[in-house]
């Protein structure tokens, strides 16, 4: 089976990749279509103190499909227009109108990307103790530092600032800090 690349409309990838999972199924073509992908990261977003999480799609406006080709090297047909039918789904990705399979080397960071599980690790493990850091938020902004210690599962960081010529620890979370 080799990935093929479909062309759909923007914000439809997951309803698009629903419908055609439904559809093979009931067309009984699970012989001819693999997997149906849409790969998405992780994001951690912190706006005024409150953390979102949410998932980023990596290849907005296309699904990923992995097909089996016939004994000529095309898509069947009744896959094809199964495919072609399904709503939001625009084209494949080929030229003159004749889908081009990924190359093996896209195909496997695609997989790669699309099949990787979220770092349970925070960003708070990127500051070491002993660097310097800038705070970017809160009523010490632009004040910098140095890391004194790192509380991973809090999700802080204590720095060690001059406040009025004396070091001065602060204990903040790791959005509001920055290396410099």
């Amino acid at each position: 089976m080799q990935f093929f690349v479909l062309r759909v409309a923007s914000n439809k990838e997951d309803r698009v990749r629903d419908a055609l999972d439904r559809k093979v199924k009931i067309e009984g073509l699970e012989a001819h279509v693999g997997r149906i992908l849409v790969p998405t990261e992780r994001v951690r977003v912190h706006k005024q103190g409150v953390r979102k999480e949410s998932d980023r799609k990596l290849y907005p406006g296309y699904v990923f499909v992995e097909l089996e080709l016939d004994k000529e090297g095309r898509i069947p047909e009744k896959v094809w227009f199964t495919i072609k039918e399904t709503e939001g789904v625009g084209d494949f990705i080929g030229s003159n109108g004749k889908p081009t399979a990924m190359s093996v080397k896209d195909q496997d960071r695609m997989i790669e990307e699309a099949e990787k599980k979220d770092d349970p690790t925070t960003p708070v493990e990127a500051f070491k103790k002993g660097e310097k850091v800038k705070v970017t938020n809160g009523p010490f902004e632009n004040f910098e530092g140095e890391v004194d210690e790192v509380f991973g599962e809090q999700g802080k960081v204590r720095i060690v600032t001059t406040i009025f010529g004396r070091p001065t620890p602060l204990e903040l979370e790791y959005w509001q800090i920055e290396k410099p």
